[in-house]
């Protein structure tokens, strides 16, 4: 994910990762994740839009294979659509959280999700090792179905 353009009141990436874990989820801290959650939002929604476009205005196409190329290319766009379409659902939780001052915190152990995991995971709801855990679970939980 790329780094949010910081304006005078808002943190940069690197001023919110140096900061000291009292400043965990300041009001600084939680403006600068809901700017970065709306610019993700945007984007995400961006790209939906121009993916859509391009689907939308197949090129013309004689020859066989090329079509099949880009029928191919084109499951590969809708896929790629429809996990985006999945997040804006996620980013719209996060800001509900944000502003019930609920952001950043675990929703299983109520422990700090931490900085670092935000940032790479803006949408996070659980800490890393809830998340290991549950997913270690499925895992296992999928392994012995197949068995």
């Amino acid at each position: 994910m790329q780094a949010l353009n910081s304006t005078p009141s808002t943190l940069t990436t690197e001023q919110i990762l140096a900061a000291p874990e009292s400043d965990y989820m300041n009001a600084e801290q939680l403006a600068f994740f809901r700017q970065y959650l709306i610019e993700l939002h945007d984007s995400t929604r961006a790209r939906i839009r121009d993916t859509k476009a391009q689907i939308m205005d197949p090129p013309e196409l004689v020859d066989l294979s090329d079509r099949a190329s880009w029928e191919e290319q084109c499951m590969i766009l809708m896929r790629i659509v429809d996990r985006e379409q999945k997040l804006l659902p996620k980013i719209q939780q996060a800001l509900e959280r944000i502003r019930l001052n609920e952001y950043g915190y675990c929703q299983e152990t109520g422990e700090p999700i931490g900085i670092a995991r935000l940032l790479a995971r803006p949408t996070a709801e659980l800490c890393a090792d809830v998340k290991l855990c549950s997913e270690l679970k499925e895992h296992m939980y999928v392994k012995d179905r197949d068995a």
